[in-house]
């Protein structure tokens, strides 16, 4: 009997709160195109419902939030040069939350690996529980790559400048406690507590006046003026997927080997 397909993202709707599960669990909740795909659906569905008032995200199993693109889908991609065309579809940065206006509140619920797009997309959340297994990390520069889904513009304002440039440029890991210790996280909690406190604060913000709470959202993302920024980045993101070493990089990975860099 053929082994049925998992659908890449379960949304659910309950009492004004929307709970997005990303749920490729066997690849670490890597997202492909369909995910991205799904994801962007469900963030619309969220911005248009007006019976919805808050949103969870979080990852299927105990193991990952999300890890990222899928290396296998994407990387052969950036190895040929085919992702211009992919940067020309809004899905997969609606996906990640990268521009996308959304002003009811999301709550992120980290169980696990939270790399790549997936850190991308915890950027664009407004509160954030990770349970104590938690890792984080921006692994694009360990490839040669550019982590053009809003990374290089949110990390930044979040963080103090030091330790988001620590994150950007040296790609190291940082636990659960060290993400909250700088602030990218709101609390670390045992793994079972995890959504549990996620909707303990979902719960809290929709006791709140929903157009209130969305206006105070709206007015923040507003005042950071992320959009000039962010057309700064896609810029950067072109120049350097464009690049060889941007080709060698996914291309190591793939054959299991040291990159050779050429710095052009």
């Amino acid at each position: 009997m053929a082994e049925e397909k998992e659908i890449a993202v379960i949304y659910e709707k309950k009492d004004h709160i929307a709970i997005v599960t990303l749920n490729r669990r066997r690849d670490l909740n890597a997202m492909d195109g369909e995910m991205m795909e799904r994801l962007s659906d469900a963030w619309i569905d969220i911005r248009d419902d007006r019976n919805i008032w808050v949103a969870i995200v979080t990852g299927a199993g105990k193991t990952a939030f999300s890890v990222g693109g899928d290396l296998k889908t994407f990387l052969p991609m950036i190895i040929e040069g085919d992702l211009r065309d992919m940067q020309s579809d809004t899905r997969p940065l609606n996906a990640v939350l990268r521009g996308f206006d959304v002003w009811k509140p999301i709550i992120a619920a980290v169980n696990g690996y939270c790399f790549g797009g997936g850190l991308e997309m915890l950027l664009g959340t407004d509160i954030r529980v990770a349970s104590e297994n938690a890792v984080f990390a921006v692994m694009e520069p360990t490839w040669a790559l550019f982590p053009g889904g809003g990374t290089t513009v949110r990390l930044p304002r979040q963080l103090p400048f030091c330790r988001a440039m620590e994150m950007l440029l040296t790609a190291n890991q940082f636990t659960a406690q060290e993400a909250y210790e700088i602030g990218l996280i709101n609390k670390v909690v045992p793994l079972e507590e995890l959504m549990p406190s996620a909707m303990a604060y979902a719960e809290k913000i929709v006791s709140n006046g929903p157009l209130a709470v969305q206006a105070i959202k709206e007015s923040v993302l507003r005042g950071l003026g992320l959009d000039p920024a962010y057309s700064i980045e896609r810029l950067m993101s072109m120049l350097i997927f464009d690049t060889e070493d941007a080709k060698e990089g996914p291309k190591a990975f793939l054959e299991k080997r040291k990159a050779v860099w050429k710095g052009r």
